[in-house]
């Protein structure tokens, strides 16, 4: 009987968690979007899509994920191949390349605001070679697309490291003996990455895009330190309709949007990157 219980008893603490920290507030959010004063409603959706910064923000953030997610993802198996290869200095590349992973997501931002701003090195660097005559202010509304690109830049320089420590830990239980038997018949480096290494790096994929994701949608801090208002981002509109415009009901109603997109996201991952009970390690 005490066999039986034991598996039950050991994730109580973590059902606990769960219960407290997620579900009871999602509970509260959820409630927040569909009630009103007279009761169920979808008010709130409505003056959340009626807004003119609603699909804006949306597209915006959809554009910002597309982006950079991608990039961060060849980087990281780059990276994670490259520090799988070394044989010596492994472990001070591996600390040079996750020391993002220690800064804040407004303290990026203003690194990277650092860079871009009329006095900033961008302009310092372009004025020493010739190239201004004077400093530009890049971060301006007429110049957006300066402003979602220095966003992604400092999204990439960011958050790689999040999918990067994950891809290196997932090719460390590879074992070796695929790659030098494949390399025995005369297989390219680029032939084992793409035909060992990947297919049974799947389950890391899996994990690093989908944190990675989830995250690119509930970008903020970066977004307001470089872009203010002039690019809206969906968390930041839940930011605003929170605690500028006091209205918490469409704020959850946004928050529940974000969660729906990520959810999606998540399905299609978990989807496209099954792994094949035959093909487990």
């Amino acid at each position: 009987m005490e066999n039986k219980a034991l598996p039950y008893l050991l994730l109580l603490p973590t059902a606990v968690f769960l219960c407290l920290f997620f579900l009871y507030p999602f509970s509260l959010v959820a409630w927040q979007a569909f009630v009103g004063d007279n009761g169920f409603t979808l008010e709130h959706f409505r003056s959340m899509t009626d807004h003119w910064k609603f699909s804006i923000s949306f597209w915006n953030t959809m554009l910002l994920a597309v982006a950079v997610v991608p990039i961060q993802l060849i980087l990281s198996i780059v990276m994670a191949s490259m520090v799988n290869a070394m044989r010596k200095g492994r472990d001070i590349v591996l600390y040079i390349w996750t020391i993002p992973l220690g800064i804040s997501d407004l303290a990026a931002g203003i690194i990277w605001l650092a860079i871009f701003e009329q006095s900033g090195f961008l302009n310092s660097m372009l004025q020493s070679i010739g190239v201004a005559d004077k400093p530009q202010n890049f971060l301006t509304y007429d110049n957006l697309w300066t402003i979602f690109l220095a966003i992604a830049l400092a999204e990439i320089w960011r958050a790689t490291a999040i999918m990067f420590v994950i891809l290196v830990a997932g090719m460390g239980l590879i074992p070796k003996e695929y790659n030098e038997a494949a390399e025995v018949f005369g297989a390219s480096r680029w032939q084992r990455l793409w035909r060992i290494t990947l297919p049974l790096l799947r389950p890391s994929l899996q994990t690093a895009l989908i944190l990675r994701v989830i995250l690119a949608f509930e970008v903020f801090a970066v977004v307001a330190a470089l872009g203010g208002t002039s690019f809206p981002v969906l968390m930041g509109e839940t930011y605003n309709y929170q605690f500028a415009l006091q209205d918490g009901h469409v704020a959850a109603a946004l928050a529940l949007v974000i969660l729906a997109v990520s959810i999606a996201f998540t399905l299609v991952i978990i989807r496209v990157l099954r792994v094949p009970k035959e093909a487990q390690i």
